[in-house]
């Protein structure tokens, strides 16, 4: 029994409009990675980046460095799941990188001070743009989550053994 993952391009049926889904998480992963080398973006993500449990130790490579080695991780992701339409082992390296990515993003949601605003008298939950910003990452997450699934290999069915 051989063992062998899958890429939604050789698919058929309703797994092969998964394909979109990746080329659309390489254009995220693209530009999401752009942006960490702008000013404005290091200067942004420095409040998440230093209340996280997670990747508060990037703030050693100072702001921009930071927002440097988080924009080559995303550039990395962009070109894992892009390789990942000809490599299924590619294509679930780089859905579980995307995974791993918007877990630590949207902790930030958690764990940035401000961001939401826990009430049982009022809204129940109410966040401030930076929330609104954060929220989306679990759509993303998703995404990739589905794209991780895709490229598992399928057990085929056997009939048991009496």
């Amino acid at each position: 029994m051989s063992v062998s993952f899958n890429v939604a391009e050789k698919g058929s049926g309703s797994y092969r409009p998964l394909a979109i889904l990746r080329w659309v998480m390489v254009v995220i992963f693209v530009s999401f990675g752009m942006q960490k080398f702008t000013l404005q973006s290091a200067q942004g993500i420095a409040q998440f980046i230093t209340n996280s449990p997670f990747v508060s130790w990037l703030s050693l490579f100072g702001l921009r460095g930071e927002a440097y080695v988080l924009g080559v991780v995303e550039f990395v992701i962009a070109a894992l799941l892009a390789a990942g339409a000809f490599s299924p082992i590619l294509s679930a390296l780089g859905s579980l990188m995307g995974i791993a990515t918007f877990a630590v993003t949207w902790s930030f949601f958690f764990t940035t001070p401000g961001v939401v605003k826990w009430s049982i008298s009022t809204d129940p939950m109410a966040w401030n743009l930076a929330g609104e910003f954060l929220f989306k990452d679990i759509v993303l997450l998703c995404v990739c989550v589905v794209l991780f699934l895709a490229s598992l290999p399928r057990q085929s069915a056997q009939t048991p053994v009496a």
